[in-house]
């Protein structure tokens, strides 16, 4: 009896470590789309890091998406700043370029920029 126990405990957590090994190679995967969403769609305005200081140039000025008026919004609202663009800015909607996955793996790229 206590083997069987032993045997389902030990069949649990393998599975359980599978799961998290899937999920965590999955996130490898969107950042990596992320970066290349960023890259190919972002970077001139933005910049490499995120900073706004990119090769074109707007007024009013790109945001620095590193900063803390930036982090602090909810990733829904940053989202919606992707899909829908945003009013008076050079930010326009990506919501028929980009996937709503796309949309997600850019942002998830984004917050790993350096503070």
């Amino acid at each position: 009896m206590r083997g069987s126990v032993r045997m389902m405990v030990a069949v649990a957590i393998g599975c359980w470590l599978m799961m998290v090994a899937q999920t965590a190679a999955a996130g490898e995967a969107n950042l990596s789309r992320g970066k290349q969403v960023y890259e190919k769609y972002c970077l001139a305005c933005h910049g490499k890091q995120g900073r706004g200081d990119g090769a074109t140039q707007f007024d009013p000025p790109v945001a620095d998406l590193t900063s803390s008026e930036v982090l602090m919004k909810p990733d829904s609202r940053l989202l919606r700043s992707i899909h829908g663009g945003r009013t008076n800015t050079a930010m326009d909607a990506w919501k028929s370029t980009l996937s709503d996955e796309a949309m997600r793996d850019v942002l998830a790229y984004i917050l790993t920029f350096p503070r």
